[in-house]
């Protein structure tokens, strides 16, 4: 069996680590961190230009077509780069479109995103009983019009729509610019993917159609996508402390030659590689054995959320003292991983769902 990329995926995978090595150097990131907006028009009109948007989009919508291992491609560079985009929402705006809206909601809006004209966002979090696909109470009034709050939804004033999970299953989706909508800025954990809270007040939604395993697989690609971040960060983070036990000395050695350093080091090495395994697996499920993507992407998802964690705070602790300051650079991927860790499902959460979809 051939576990090697096609000619095409690491053309993929080559051009984005090229581009976004350009675009996104460190310092960049740190200073888009701090714009509260979090990207610029310029920056996504280059992603739009590398085709990124419609990724997974159909042919006949305007997009490439194109499959889940080639988004969890993207996903492992945007994540190593660390780059602040709206593709991730805008990604599982499609998703969810595509597994269930209606022929007119499609029509409307894939060819839009596909040409990076639009963008959109999923809103899951409620503000009281949390992970909302599992429990969450969210419903229109008779009137059709919906009341809610969600929480943690990322690039919501720069979406043209945001989709909104609801009570058994059900999505709606709104147009920002209609009224009934508040939108404020929230102080998440990773300051390079911008969050917001969503207030609708008697908000017009449309309801999108009823597709219950469509969905789940436009959830568990998601949670695949998050995990392909993780395995990018985490890596980066590795390197980022193998380069730094290399050079610094202690003794008139390089750390990296002691044990407890080197040792460390082999073991994140252990988590990354692991981690980036599960995920293409359960890119490769989603799009070659459906019956098996849900459980791949949440094996992936549970594994990936904490090694990229354990991998980025390893590194800070190669890195010691200097590896505390906000000064460094690493704290960024280690707020990117945790937050990644605790999107769209914690591993706990994931855990519990693959012990279920195994029958134990």
């Amino acid at each position: 069996m051939n576990f090697g990329f096609s000619d095409d995926q690491q053309a993929i995978k080559r051009t984005a680590r090229e581009f976004l090595s350009a675009r996104y150097p460190l310092a960049t990131v740190r200073k888009l961190a701090e714009d509260d907006r979090g990207f610029t028009d310029e920056q996504w009109q280059e992603l739009v230009e590398l085709g990124w948007p419609g990724i997974i989009v159909p042919e006949d919508q305007g997009g490439l077509g194109l499959g889940v291992i080639e988004l969890v491609v993207i996903a492992e560079e945007m994540g190593y780069a660390l780059a602040p985009s709206p593709w991730f929402s805008t990604t599982c705006a499609a998703l969810l479109l595509i597994a269930a809206g209606t022929e007119e909601q499609r029509d409307r809006w894939l060819e839009r995103l596909a040409a990076g004209e639009a963008r959109g966002t999923l809103a899951v979090w409620d503000e009281h009983s949390g992970w909302a696909p599992d429990h969450s109470e969210v419903e229109p009034g008779p009137d059709g019009t919906l009341s809610c709050v969600k929480i943690a939804v990322p690039d919501a004033t720069s979406a043209d729509f945001v989709i909104v999970s609801g009570a058994d299953g059900r999505h709606f989706l709104h147009n920002v610019s209609d009224p009934g909508i508040t939108l404020v800025a929230e102080a998440g954990i990773d300051p390079t993917r911008k969050l917001f809270r969503v207030e609708l007040d008697g908000a017009a939604v449309e309801p999108l159609e009823v597709a219950p395993e469509a969905v789940a697989r436009a959830y568990a690609t998601i949670v695949t996508l998050l995990a392909a971040e993780n395995v990018g960060a985490a890596q980066r983070a590795m390197e980022m402390a193998v380069t730094y036990a290399k050079d610094r000395t202690q003794f008139d050695r390089p750390i990296g030659s002691y044990q407890a350093v080197s040792h460390r080091c082999a073991q994140m090495l252990l988590e990354v590689e692991g981690a980036r395994s599960l995920s293409y697996w359960a890119g490769w499920a989603l799009d070659n054995e459906p019956e098996t993507g849900p459980r791949a992407a949440s094996m992936a998802k549970a594994y990936a959320g904490d090694a990229g964690f354990r991998v980025a705070a390893s590194a800070l602790q190669v890195h010691g003292g200097i590896g505390f300051t906000y000064e460094h650079d690493l704290h960024f991927f280690l707020k990117r991983a945790h937050a990644n860790a605790h999107a769209f499902g914690d591993s706990r959460w994931h855990r519990d769902r693959v012990a279920d979809l195994a029958g134990v």
